[in-house]
């Protein structure tokens, strides 16, 4: 008996005291404040994400060729290895694409272009080159463009990323409505306020002038002109949809209309021009800046660079000096090229990183110089972000002031640099790139003449001379950082 009326109190809800209410008095049931509507309505079942582990299987553009794995306890995997070797003494694979994939050089926007939809696909699979000029990131330009049409199903990685941006904001909306109600009941219930204004009037958010006229006088526009603009917006020619339809008469049970005009039943059965019958160009091509370009052209030797001006592919030891005059604006002549130019800086620390296994990007939306992911974008978000900085160690720069002036920041912009790493949850790096000392006036003259006439440059030497030291930065924070 006892344990049954246990139950019946734990299964009775526990109600809020109502302070003008009778002690001893049952409470109404009208009285009793309604129980909130929870929305049990089920989520919609997001689409499948592609296989990004196959797609960007390759670390590099390049093509790799492992030999099979050896099993002790079968012999015949020792011959299959012998062959594969004996096959690739005799007839060596090539690990680079027949042919190279092609670039231009645009001296206007500093860059290469790569616009063979092949090249592009398979630069940005194999190793997140480049950026689609069109696109955030990934070139999916046509993709995008053939799923508004609605030819293509799936959604790309930026209408996904916008998709959960705006459920973000509603949940945030949601939740600030919810809180102001639980807000407004207790003090209605204490009765330090009244009737309140509508929470639709105060939550709704985002919402444009041009957007309140329309909702509040709709009849104010011309319905013709709203034809005119949906029809112009679709970006066809539809003119019967614009031009008025004259006014028809009722004869017998039938309408009637004008010899010269048709109906608008027959003007529906002709085939309009439609958004799916209409090809598609992709406008879009991939756009990699000049440490790339160069990275891919002779560090990987995948890329050919094509001038703008002959349409002649441009050698590795000309596009060196070519790069390093447009690297700043306006493109610095040969003679003022420096041992401490950007390109030099930027392209030695880009070297260094992709040597060590990382893929870079630029981080000019993070305020630094490169972003280092581990396996790409599309895994994880960026782990490091590096800042690149001169260093004048040599006893050659102890005269020239450059030790204390060209390349110094001070604390102010570091610690501004470093908050904004700490709050997208980034390691800041700072990498000292260790400048080598001026070549002598008879050696700097006769580089400039080379340069003029088109002469090779020995790459791998110059680059040589250039040192990468790493330091992590760690913003210091007082309450953990005492001891």
């Amino acid at each position: 008996m006892t344990d049954q009326s246990t139950a019946d109190r734990e299964s009775v809800p526990l109600l809020r005291e109502d302070p003008d209410q009778v002690p001893g008095e049952v409470p109404n049931a009208n009285s009793l404040p309604a129980r909130t509507h929870v929305d049990t309505k089920p989520q919609p079942r997001r689409p499948p994400k592609p296989n990004f582990n196959k797609i960007h299987a390759k670390k590099l553009p390049l093509n790799t060729y492992p030999l099979p794995t050896f099993v002790p306890q079968n012999p015949l995997t020792a011959l299959h290895i012998a062959y594969i070797l004996l096959k690739h003494y005799i007839s060596p694979p090539s690990s680079h694409p027949t042919p190279p994939h092609i670039g231009y050089f645009s001296p206007e926007t500093r860059s290469v272009h790569v616009t063979d939809p092949e090249s592009i696909r398979v630069l940005w699979e194999q190793g997140f080159f480049g950026k689609g000029t069109l696109s955030r990131s990934e070139p999916n330009w046509l993709a995008a463009e053939r799923r508004r049409r609605g030819l293509l199903a799936g959604e790309t990685a930026e209408e996904h990323t916008r998709k959960r941006r705006d459920e973000r904001r509603e949940f945030k909306m949601e939740r600030a409505r919810k809180e102001r109600e639980a807000i407004e009941e207790q003090l209605r219930d204490e009765g330090k306020i009244g009737d309140v204004a509508p929470l639709d009037e105060v939550l709704i958010e985002g919402r444009s002038e041009q957007q309140d006229v329309l909702e509040k006088s709709p009849t104010s526009l011309d319905q013709g002109s709203i034809e005119a603009a949906e029809v112009l917006s679709n970006g066809t020619a539809m003119h019967s949809a614009i031009e008025p339809t004259p006014p028809a008469f009722q004869v017998g049970e039938r309408t009637a209309f004008p010899a010269n005009v048709q109906p608008a039943t027959d003007r529906s059965h002709r085939s309009p021009l439609t958004d799916a019958d209409v090809p598609i160009a992709n406008e879009e091509h991939l756009q990699l800046n000049l440490a790339e370009a160069f990275f891919l052209t002779y560090g990987l030797g995948v890329l050919t660079v094509l001038s703008p001006s002959t349409n002649l592919p441009i050698p590795t030891s000309a596009l060196l000096p070519l790069f390093r005059a447009h690297s700043s604006f306006p493109p610095s002549p040969p003679a003022a090229l420096a041992p401490d130019d950007a390109f030099l800086l930027a392209y030695t620390t880009y070297h260094h990183f992709r040597a060590l296994g990382w893929v870079v990007r630029p981080g000019v939306k993070f305020g630094v110089d490169w972003l280092l992911y581990n396996r790409g974008p599309v895994f994880a978000h960026a782990e490091f972000a590096v800042l690149v900085a001169p260093s004048y160690s040599h006893a050659a720069w102890a005269g020239t002031g450059l030790q204390r002036g060209k390349g110094q920041r001070d604390w102010w912009w570091l610690h501004c640099v470093n908050r904004v790493q700490s709050q997208v949850r980034k390691s800041l790096i700072v990498a000292f790139v260790e400048v080598p000392p001026p070549p002598p006036p008879s050696v700097g003259q006769e580089a400039e003449r080379e340069a003029e006439v088109g002469g090779a440059v020995d790459v791998g030497e110059l680059l040589r001379k250039y040192r990468v030291r790493e330091f992590v930065v760690k913003r210091w924070l007082a309450n953990r950082s005492r001891d």
